[in-house]
This record gives structure tokens, C-alpha cells and sequence, in this order.
């Protein structure tokens, strides 16, 4: 009976899976999901080993096909901007739950965009979907390549590998959970009779798990409205949405318990699912509730939420509108008004543009054929590729389409989409940092966009780390803020601001907010002073979560850099001595490492390769790093993250990131071979008051 389960669970997986799979277009141009499943049974075809020298993330050392020997393993091929992608994330933890030790799941992420091959890129996307399985970084398409012969050749694309260490099935596409149930539990039943299931744990070390909660946790998208006075913040990875004022940045309010879930209620019982873009209309305020595949709406009078429309399950009809709570919806990633009684959606999921309408009481696509492309033309059968990112002025809708890499426009006095920065032709894998007029311009899987009072365009080019400014009139583009590359943090002056995957922004007053998602920060530019800041919350203990040690201020983000004086050392042997200095009340955070990297522009100061990056849990204080003393001068530079807490009230933390600069000479009248410094903390002024 096992082994006929375990036969229709493969049926159903694959009759099911080819569904998806077509439907999905998981962007291998060929519109067809890859066979599987002519493997099953057969002990000649051994599952290839994992390559060496690749990266592996959530495990302290990489895994061999020998340690996954007498479990069911199932490889998810993926690549974190793709929202096909996406959709099986909650799948695979449904499997991992039921499951437990019998199942190993292998994430092989075999990056699409430049940006996604970034092993620390990956690690985020890693922490901010809170993924429990191993994941390796497939950056060079090595394991992808080996088992491309057997059909791995698109995004998602899955592996079945059973206890014994034998290929089963492969399929692309979004499977259903009752498919994989049926086959993972059949096979896990017939080897279990045979006594060969192993379950013993994984070796994880889960990335992440030892850090502090931020105040703000990848936050997707902002609202920012002049008229009210108010910052509305899409805290996307805390399941919750924050009301800040718009001028001081006090909070609020929070909405939502920081729970990932769905429930109706008011703001200290609702439940939310990565969150993203918001609308506001009078006193509700609308929200794309991604992970949920529904619209909720807040009354921010009766402070309530509740849900206007979808079902919770994910759409795959391309074609039909139907009344709201009876429709489903697919990953809706951001929300603008046309006018008052029409809210458009960017459905990502189904890669087109919905409309809610209040008045007729429906929703449905009203641009896009559902095709996942790069083609313009009249609004129900252009292609779009993920949109994102909706901005409406003018009767335009603009978008940023993010998987095609592009910004377009959907004019509904024409009824046509037309391309306005990006690749000009039908390919979904021509991206790059390119600025300049429509044809020569690239991007690189943009998620945002907004219009200023002069009718020009405002772009988060996020996999570039980029704000980019686009004249609509000529389809000019030009890079206004960020030093692109792999992201980073600085504020200051256009030269010299970083960003790191910046998601939605919004404009009001002159500014440009921005949610600058891998940094766990709000931005702000100023566009009369071509300056960058970094939000602060007045009273930032109001973000705090309950029973969570949650970093609530301090210099989270860093950029201020500190340069002592200079000073003369000895020849020989030596070492950098920093003491950090807290006030009474405060001790170092023994649930985070202390961090540093060292490093120095001359050899009068040699810091080892197993010295200069420095990670230590309940560091002893002066921390000591050693060196050695030739004659000459050199910059020392030091790049330190601090965790620290009040230390009566341990769940109230805060993080210090600064770069210490000393200038050393080494000489003949040096007296000593301590470089000596020390780090003083001044923590923020944190209110212990509530919200407001």
C-alpha cells in the first residue's frame, strides 16, 4: 500500500506540477515545464555529489550526499527575486513541519540577477524569509549544470532524491503542498518499513540566530503623506505596519501583534504576512498584504483592520474579475489610486496590474495578459514581468516591472503599455546599471517608483542600490543617489550615500522617503540640499516586541568614522588594544558577537589573515588583535559592530557601528607595541514611555 502511495503521489506531482509549471512560465523562454519522474525506482542513477568550494549558508559545514543518506531530500533550485520562487517558500515549510527530520530540504539558489549571487545578498534573503534548510550559493551555475541533463533548466525547479541517494523525480514549476505530501509521505513510509529512515538532525547553525531584532526588519515599502503629517511604514519582515510622524518621527502607532499570520481585529490583535505597499484614502488606510494574497484595509479612526479582498489561496486565473472576498489574488506587492473608487494592484503573482473597484464591487486584471514578458502594446495583452512598484498620474499608471527590469507605463486614455527605461525587446535576461535613453538604458530589477511635482519619476533601482531619476517626456534615466555595486550604508552628500536593495519610496514636501530594505532603515533625501539621512525614532522604545531582544536605536547603520591620533610604536611584535567604554547601566549584548574587521595600507602594520576579521560572543574587554611592527607609517583601519543593552531591562538593546582610522608609525623612538584606543558609547535617549 506504501508503494502504490508513493506511485499516485508521483502521478498527482507531476500532472500537477506541469499545470503550474505552464501556467508559471518559470523564465526558461520555453514555456513548458522540464519531465520528471523517469527515475523513480531506478538504482542507476545515483544523485550527483555537491560541488567544492561553493558557499553554504544555515549549516556549519557544508553536507555531502552521504550525510543526507536514509532521508527523503528534496533541492529546491531558486533565485530570491523571482515571486514564482517566492510562492513555494511557504510550501517547502508546510512539508518541513509535517515531516520534520525525514525531510531534507536544499535550497540551490542559482541566481537570475548579478546581485542574487552575492553570498551575503543571499544570506539576507535567507534571514528575512526566516528559511530553516540549508541553502547553497549555486553563484557559477555549477550544480545546476550538473543536473541540467536531468531537467533542471528553470526557476523553481525541484529534485526528488530518495533515502537510498537515487534521483526520483525532477519538475519545475509551483507544486501544490498535496502533491509533495503524497509523494514525500509514500516514500517515507515504504523506507521507514524498511528501516532506513534517518532522523537524525541536520548540523543547522541558522543565519541570523544569535542577532538582535531590529527596530525595523527589511521594511518593503513607505507611505508618506503631506496632508496629515504622517510616515506610514511597511515593516515587512515584522508582519506589522508602523504610523510615524511625518516631521519628527515619533511613533504613533504599530498595527499588528509582529506575528506572521491573518487575523481581522484591532491593531494590538491583527495578523499580517510580509506586508508591502499601502494606499490612503481619507482615514483608511489600504495595504498589499503580500504572503496572504489579500487587500486589507485600516481604519485608522476606529484603529481595526480588516480584510476587503481575496481568499488566502493563490490565483492562477489570468482572466476574471469576481466580487473581492470571493476572488484570489496572487502576492499583491503594492497599491495606488487611480481615483477615488479605483485601486490598482500590483499583482505580482500573476505578473498584471488588478483593479479593485469600490463601485462596482469586483476585482480583476486590467493590464497584462498574465504572459510573464517584456512586450508593450494595448493593456490586455501586453506582457509584464512581476510589477512591483505603481505610481498614477495623469491617467498613467507607472510601474516598475521588476523582472523584466524595466519601468513602464499604462496609459488608459491610449489603452496601451509602453516601455519607458529597460531593454527594448522580449527578454526577460538583459539588466545591468546602465543610464542614458530608452534602448541603452538598463536596470536591475527595480521595485519602486514615484513622481515629484515637476513630472519627473523617482526609481529605487534595487538590485543596483541605486535612486535613479527618469524625464517620462524623452525616457531619459540618470542615476541620482547610491554608489551602487553590492550595497551598502552612508549618509551624507549624493557623492557618497549607500544604499543596500532599497525597495518602495514615496514623496512628500520635497523629500523622498525610502525603505532601504537590507539596511532595516528608512532613508530620507532632501532634494533641495542633494543630502541623505537615516530616520530615528523619537521614541523608539514604542517598536520594541514583546519577549524579543530588539535593537531600538543607537548607530544601527552606521557611516560615522572616527580617527584617533596618530601614534609611535617598536618594532616587532605587537598588537591593536581596544578597550569599549560603556556608561553604568549598560553591558556588552551576550547574545551577539562583537564584530571587527581590521585592516592596514602599508606593511609597517601586518595584521594575519586569521586576525583581521574578528567575531566574538561575550567578548573580554580590552579585546586584543595582534600585529606586526616593521619600520614605516601606516593607516589602521577597523570596522567594529557593537551590541549592547541597558542591563536591567535586557530585552531594550541597541548597536553600535563605527570605523576607527589610526595613523602608526613605526619607528626607533617608539616606546611600546600597543596601538592603543578605546570606543566610548553614548547610548540614544530612548523614552520608557508607550507610543506617543
Amino acid at each position: 500500500m506504501r508503494v502504490r502511495l508513493w506511485q499516485i503521489g508521483l502521478a498527482v506531482l507531476l500532472t500537477m506540477g506541469v499545470i503550474v509549471g505552464i501556467q508559471a512560465v518559470a523564465q526558461d523562454g520555453s514555456g513548458e515545464a522540464p519531465p520528471g519522474g523517469e527515475f523513480a525506482g531506478d538504482p542507476n542513477f545515483p544523485a550527483p555529489a555537491f560541488p567544492e568550494g561553493v558557499a553554504w549558508l544555515n549549516v556549519e559545514a557544508p553536507l555531502t550526499m552521504e550525510d543526507l543518506r536514509g532521508k527523503v531530500v528534496l533541492l529546491d533550485f531558486w533565485t530570491y527575486g523571482c515571486i514564482n520562487c517566492i510562492h513555494m517558500i511557504p510550501v517547502l515549510k508546510q512539508l518541513e513541519a509535517k515531516y520534520g527530520d525525514a525531510l531534507a530540504v536544499i535550497g540551490v539558489h542559482s541566481a537570475k540577477f548579478d546581485n542574487e549571487g552575492q553570498t551575503d545578498n543571499i544570506r539576507q534573503i535567507v534571514q528575512r524569509y526566516g528559511l530553516e534548510h540549508p541553502v547553497i550559493n549555486d553563484g557559477d551555475f555549477t550544480v545546476w549544470n550538473t543536473y541540467g541533463p536531468y531537467g533542471v533548466n528553470a526557476w523553481p525547479t525541484f529534485v526528488v532524491i530518495d533515502p537510498r541517494g537515487n534521483l526520483f523525480a525532477v519538475q519545475g514549476g509551483e507544486i501544490p503542498f498535496d502533491a509533495f505530501d503524497q509523494v514525500v509521505g509514500g516514500m517515507i513510509g515504504y523506507f521507514d518499513s524498511a528501516g532506513e529512515i534517518n532522523r537524525d538532525p541536520l548540523p543547522l547553525v541558522l543565519e541570523g540566530a544569535t542577532e538582535p531584532n531590529a527596530a525595523l526588519s527589511f521594511p518593503g515599502k513607505v507611505l508618506a503623506d503631506a496632508t496629515s503629517g504622517r510616515l506610514f511604514i511597511a515593516d515587512s519582515s515584522h508582519n506589522r505596519l508602523v504610523i510615524t510622524d511625518l516631521n519628527t518621527y515619533e511613533v504613533l502607532d504599530v498595527i499588528g501583534t509582529g506575528a506572521a499570520g491573518w487575523q481581522d481585529g484591532a491593531y494590538e490583535e491583527a495578523l499580517f504576512n510580509k506586508p508591502q505597499g499601502m494606499a490612503l484614502r481619507g482615514d483608511t488606510l489600504y495595504i498589499a498584504d503580500t504572503d496572504n494574497h489579500r487587500i486589507r484595509a485600516v481604519d485608522l479612526l476606529a484603529r481595526t483592520v480588516t480584510t476587503i479582498a481575496g481568499t488566502g489561496f493563490r490565483s492562477f486565473d489570468f482572466s476574471s474579475s469576481g466580487l473581492p472576498l470571493e476572488t484570489d489574488l496572487a502576492s499583491p506587492w503594492d497599491l495606488e489610486f487611480g481615483d477615488d473608487e479605483n485601486l490598482y494592484i500590483a499583482m505580482a503573482g500573476m505578473h498584471q496590474i488588478w483593479v479593485l473597484s469600490f463601485n462596482a464591487d469586483s476585482v480583476g486584471p486590467i493590464v497584462g495578459s498574465g504572459r510573464e514578458g517584456l512586450v508593450d502594446g494595448a493593456l490586455s495583452s501586453a506582457e509584464l514581468a512581476q510589477p512591483s512598484g505603481l505610481y498614477f498620474r495623469d491617467n498613467v499608471l507607472y510601474f516598475a516591472d521588476s523582472e523584466s527590469s524595466s519601468i513602464r507605463a499604462a496609459d488608459f486614455t491610449t489603452r496601451e503599455v509602453r516601455t519607458l527605461a529597460g531593454p527594448p525587446m522580449d527578454d526577460l535576461f538583459t539588466f545591468g546599471d546602465v543610464d542614458g535613453g530608452f534602448g541603452d538604458s538598463r536596470l536591475q530589477h527595480p521595485l519602486g517608483v514615484v513622481g515629484g511635482e515637476d513630472g519627473l519619476l523617482y526609481v529605487t533601482d534595487t538590485y543596483n542600490s541605486k535612486i535613479k531619476l527618469l524625464d517620462p517626456s524623452v525616457r531619459e534615466i540618470s542615476t541620482l543617489f547610491g554608489l551602487g555595486g553590492t550595497g551598502g550604508f552612508q549618509d551624507g552628500e549624493a557623492a557618497a550615500a549607500a544604499f543596500d536593495e532599497p525597495g518602495g519610496l514615496d514623496y512628500a514636501n520635497g523629500k523622498l522617503y525610502i525603505a532601504d530594505t537590507n539596511n532595516d532603515a528608512i532613508r530620507v533625501i532632501d532634494l533641495a540640499t542633494n543630502t541623505v539621512s537615516t530616520v530615528t525614532f523619537t521614541n523608539a522604545a514604542a517598536l520594541q516586541i514583546s519577549g524579543q531582544v530588539t535593537i531600538v536605536g543607537g548607530n544601527s547603520a552606521g557611516g560615522e568614522t572616527i580617527q584617533f591620533e596618530a601614534q609611535t610604536v617598536a618594532a616587532g611584535a605587537g598588537e591593536i588594544v581596544l578597550n569599549i567604554a560603556l556608561p553604568e547601566g549598560y553591558k556588552l549584548n551576550n547574545l551577539a558577537p562583537f564584530t571587527a574587521d581590521w585592516a592596514s595600507d602599508n606593511a609597517a602594520v601586518t595584521i594575519g589573515a586569521e586576525d583581521a576579521a574578528q567575531s566574538i560572543l561575550e567578548p573580554e574587554l580590552p579585546i586584543h588583535v595582534p600585529v606586526t611592527l616593521t619600520e614605516g607609517n601606516a593607516m589602521v583601519t577597523g570596522d567594529l559592530t557593537i551590541y549592547y543593552c541597558e542591563a536591567v531591562n535586557e530585552s531594550l538593546c541597541f548597536i553600535d557601528r563605527v570605523t576607527v582610522q589610526i595613523p602608526v608609525t613605526v619607528g626607533a623612538d617608539g616606546t611600546g607595541s600597543e596601538i592603543t584606543l578605546e570606543r566610548a558609547i553614548i547610548p540614544p535617549q530612548v523614552p520608557t514611555g508607550g507610543i506617543g
